[in-house]
């Protein structure tokens, strides 16, 4: 069930209804009901994918058990390596098998010998990546003593299955989401007024800006040889905010639809277009991931109190990491690589926590130096995003080689595309808004916020009737 669908609506209104008026006073009951339609929602997309989630749940709940009644470090070692294995051998078997095979099969190829490929086709379950990472930050934070095993089965499972959060993140520490289903929830009207806000606004950026990018990136791309310099570059932005709109959408309705419930979620993006560089950018840009890494891998690793060659060899594990976990697909590595080494130059020069305040710009010289910035960043990451969009390598290669040979501006796809100007027109209009409110959650606050949202609505529903209705990006991953 995708959330901008009538079927999802029907569900959520069922589970709402049962969970504030039926079993509002019983917590447990609550929670059954929660994980009861958390696994609909998943089997929705493929019930035989049940059995891994199960699995996973199973094993790290009783792993989790296990590292709380001993204290011998072998027996605790061992037991978080099955907890990884399992986790880490599942994601890598339903998510990488077909590309080592196919990479296996050219390798061999490439020296004149023929291999026949598995005819073993692999299908990737549904948010794997995101699940699978949750259910190891809770082992690992167990070990670590920084948390106590969970005691109900029931609420265990919840939290890996919680179905807002489930197939796209934000990625919940247990830490944060485990302990809130052990509290007896209370409606507030102000939580769920924040959490509906955050659905429209989330809406707004999927149905109208992402969905709407989309019509383009995909004209653009998929002919990119045909296009011209100017072209070329819309296809790049228009995809920074496909993705971005997508994304940061499905996490403001995943963060919503939990407060709806009375669940508070980690915030997820932070209006990662104003970054004034890029380390910034990866601190505002899928925020539950980039800490992820940074918890458990970054800083096992050494972090920052290592040597500069350590500290780089971290900086590109880390991207690297990153990178193959979003696809298998050479395309995201290189995405990855790009990534750290646009992040080098501030290592080197310890700059990587140069902008830990508000973005501002004042009018003086500085608040140029912001816009400039901001802008160069920006363009940076869009020329990352082409590999992240592009099928191949050698495709990213030759579409950003055209945008700096080619040398045409003229406006071949602004004139054959319907309605490409009002699209300009349309994500500019965001970015202000986007400005406007980057201290903020979403722009349905102070006065007139009902007639701000109802507003909005009425342009999700308008412009949302032309718009492809696309599945969320992460899905994928």
């Amino acid at each position: 069930m995708l959330f901008n669908s009538f079927s999802f609506l029907v569900f959520f209104v069922i589970v709402f209804s049962l969970y504030w008026f039926v079993f509002k006073t019983h917590n447990r009951y609550q929670n059954l009901l929660l994980l009861i339609s958390s696994y609909v929602f998943y089997g929705w997309w493929d019930w035989r994918f049940l059995s891994l989630i199960l699995f996973s749940t199973i094993v790290d709940f009783y792993v989790g058990h296990a590292l709380g009644l001993t204290i011998k470090k072998k027996h605790r070692r061992f037991l978080l390596g099955v907890s990884i294995c399992v986790n880490i051998g599942l994601l890598g078997f339903f998510k990488y098998y077909n590309f080592f095979i196919d990479n296996w099969v050219e390798v061999w190829s490439s020296l004149g010998i023929t291999m026949h490929r598995s005819t073993l086709q692999i299908i990737l379950p549904v948010g794997i990546s995101f699940y699978t990472f949750q259910t190891l930050s809770y082992t690992i934070d167990i070990y670590r003593d920084k948390i106590n095993p969970e005691k109900s089965v029931i609420n265990f499972a919840t939290f890996v299955a919680f179905f807002p959060q489930l197939v796209a993140g934000p990625i919940e520490r247990a830490k944060n989401l485990l302990p809130q289903f052990s509290i007896q929830k209370k409606f507030c009207y102000k939580k769920a007024m924040s959490g509906l806000h955050l659905i429209i606004w989330g809406l707004f950026k999927k149905v109208v800006i992402a969905d709407t990018c989309a019509t383009y990136v995909n004209v653009i791309f998929d002919n990119y040889e045909q296009m011209n310099t100017l072209s070329l570059v819309l296809g790049a932005v228009y995809f920074a905010f496909q993705i971005y709109g997508d994304f940061s959408g499905y996490s403001d309705i995943a963060v919503g639809l939990s407060r709806l419930l009375g669940f508070d979620l980690m915030r997820n993006f932070n209006y990662p277009y104003f970054s004034r560089d890029i380390a910034e950018f990866w601190r505002r840009w899928h925020i539950s991931l980039s800490t992820w890494f940074r918890d458990y891998v970054y800083i096992p690793l050494g972090g920052s109190r290592v040597s500069k060659i350590k500290q780089v060899r971290n900086v590109f594990v880390i991207f690297l990491v990153s990178g193959f976990w979003h696809g298998a697909n050479w395309t995201f590595i290189v995405w990855g690589a790009l990534n750290a080494v646009y992040f080098l130059p501030l290592l080197l020069l310890s700059r990587n926590r140069n902008y830990l305040d508000d973005i501002s710009i004042s009018k003086s010289f500085m608040g140029l130096k912001t816009i400039v910035n901001i802008a160069l960043t920006f363009m940076l990451t869009c020329l990352a995003w082409v590999f992240f969009r592009s099928n191949t390598v050698s495709d990213a290669v030759l579409y950003i080689k055209q945008i700096f040979l080619r040398n045409d501006f003229s406006s071949q796809f602004l004139s054959i595309e319907r309605y490409n100007f009002e699209a300009l027109l349309l994500v500019l209009l965001f970015v202000v808004i986007e400005w406007l409110i980057r201290h903020y959650e979403h722009p349905f606050l102070g006065k007139y916020a009902t007639i701000k949202s109802i507003g909005i609505v009425f342009l999700i529903i308008i412009l949302g009737v032309y718009s492809n209705h696309n599945d969320f990006i992460y899905f994928q991953f």
